[in-house]
């Protein structure tokens, strides 16, 4: 009996409204890294700047959705890019794809951006780069005294990790795919699960998952606080704090690529969610200062319990509201913002470095906080939309991109 690939074929057409969401969402990266510099008190590229306190809200309030929607929209597009080229063919690609774009910001990118760190907000002295890169950028040298950190050595993959763990998960499912078919066609069964129905999903069904990753949050940051990152495997950046979040909205993507769940998502569930996200995002600004000194980033107290629960219902409110709304008013896209979202990628990977070098290039200027950030945001959301569109007609360049 030979085994069949089934249900892969629900959604083969261009998905107008996750076109929209991603545009949506990488401008909304690009924002809130402008914002680093001017709000919040976490570590940045750019050091000693006027601050905000209406800017940290605005980082504080669309962190915790942004990069999980990221993720469920990239894993719900697993699957059928695996029906199309099947294990060998697949990986490859995907190593290219992911893989070479790491490897040059780590290399390249990254450590231009560490050195200009060394040398404006540390006070070990000024050194060539050459002797930066190899002592104290790959860590060949000895630890100065007295390091100021974030880490030694300054080796880091920043807005990479992303791409890393995308990598990582679409190699996961793969091998669980592989797996599953092997039981599947042992069994002669379909290789793929048939669902020819799209799956009703509830409110239950919702909330059930918000509580699942509300606990995981919670556990989690019991040991590993928000902001702490630790190299996974050494090689590998993750923030320990938000993979409870991230994790599920992965598994979420890929099931609900199979079993229609974007389409049966019950407009009335997205909205109660999203109205939840806005009522607390307006509690959060209306009493920061009592909020935030009862909030912990982690640790096994009620001020980190009660922040993962607060920091679930802003990320699953924020994320299902996104997909219903544009899943509901969004039902085509023009040329130009097709172009936009199939370079999505590659505004993701140039803006960093784009938009760190425009807060050094407005940091001696007489703007306040609010002025800087004005100005990073636009200018590095037009420049790096532009860089983006010009990588991907260069030619070596836009088979990646």
């Amino acid at each position: 009996m030979t085994a069949t690939i089934a249900g892969a074929t629900r959604t083969t057409s261009r998905i107008h409204y996750l076109d929209s969401i991603k545009i949506g969402l990488s401008v909304l990266v690009v924002v809130h890294h402008a914002a680093q510099a001017y709000g919040p008190v976490d570590w940045w590229y750019v050091e000693d700047q006027p601050k905000a306190a209406w800017i940290e809200d605005f980082a504080v309030l669309n962190a915790p959705f942004k990069m999980s929607l990221f993720f469920l929209i990239a894993a719900y597009f697993l699957p059928r890019a695996v029906d199309r080229r099947r294990e060998r063919p697949y990986v490859r690609p995907r190593l290219k794809k992911l893989g070479g774009p790491i490897l040059v910001g780590f290399f390249l990118v990254i450590p231009v951006l560490m050195y200009a760190y060394y040398l404006n907000f540390r006070d070990h002295g000024s050194i060539g780069f050459a002797d930066y890169y190899w002592n104290v950028y790959l860590g060949e040298g000895d630890e100065p005294t007295g390091w100021s950190g974030p880490i030694w050595p300054d080796r880091q993959f920043g807005h990479l990790w992303f791409i890393q763990h995308l990598l990582v998960y679409s190699l996961l499912y793969l091998a669980w795919r592989a797996v599953a078919e092997r039981v599947r066609a042992r069994r002669g069964a379909p290789l793929v699960a048939v669902r020819p129905v799209p799956e009703r999903i509830g409110a239950g069904a919702v909330l059930g998952f918000a509580a699942v990753v509300a606990a995981g949050t919670a556990v989690v940051r019991i040991w590993y606080p928000v902001d702490e990152w630790v190299p996974v495997a050494e090689i590998i950046q993750t923030e320990p704090a938000d993979l409870a979040q991230h994790l599920p909205f992965v598994v979420a993507g890929v099931l609900a690529y199979r079993r229609g769940w974007l389409e049966t998502l019950p407009s009335r569930v997205g909205y109660a969610w999203l109205a939840a996200a806005v009522a607390l995002s307006a509690v959060y600004v209306a009493f920061r200062d009592d909020l935030t000194g009862f909030f912990e980033p982690g640790g096994a107290n009620l001020g980190s319990f009660v922040w993962s629960g607060y920091d679930t219902v802003l990320c699953v409110g924020y994320a299902l509201g996104m997909l219903v709304i544009f899943r509901n008013h969004v039902h085509g896209t023009s040329r130009l913002q097709r172009s936009a979202a199939d370079a999505t990628f590659a505004i993701y990977l140039v803006h960093l470095p784009v938009v760190v070098g425009l807060q050094y290039l407005v940091a001696d200027t007489p703007l306040g906080a609010s002025a800087r950030f004005v100005v990073v945001a636009g200018a590095g959301l037009a420049l790096s939309v532009a860089a983006a569109l010009v990588l991907r007609r260069t030619p070596g360049v836009r088979a990646i991109l």
